[in-house]
Order: C-alpha cells, then structure tokens, then sequence
C-alpha cells in the first residue's frame, strides 16, 4: 500500500458552505455544511480520484512544494 499526502484549501462560500480542494488533484473537491464535513468527503473523493487514476494508468502527481503569499492590490 503506498501512502500520499496532500495539502487541502478550505473556502467558505457565499452561502456558508464549506468547500475542501486538493490542488495538486486537478477537479478533486468536496464541500459540507462543516469543515469536518468538508474534511470528510475530500478524503473520499481523493481516495476515488487516486484509484480512478490507477486503474486507467494515469499518473499520480505528487506535491512538491505548496506556499501562501500576500498581495496588496
């Protein structure tokens, strides 16, 4: 069994909801009425994102670095 890790944004949209993205998976997201929601189901989706992507072949990417910078606009 191989073990991944990955780094998850956390947004909260306009209706409150909690929105989990995993960025080094390109369209694997999740949402929930709360952050342990959230949490949750991005673990499930990215658990059928990896598997979907090994039984067709598809590579894996793995993260190298993930950084948070400011901007004033």
């Amino acid at each position: 069994m191989k073990h991944y890790r990955f780094t998850i944004v956390y947004e909260q949209d306009e209706d409150g909801c909690i929105i989990a993205l995993c960025p080094a998976l390109q369209g694997c997201y999740a949402e929930g009425e709360t952050e342990e929601e959230a949490r949750s189901n991005i673990r499930e989706a990215i658990e059928a994102h990896i598997e979907s992507r090994i039984a067709h072949g598809d590579p894996i990417y793995t993260e190298i670095h993930s950084e948070a910078i400011s901007l004033a606009l």
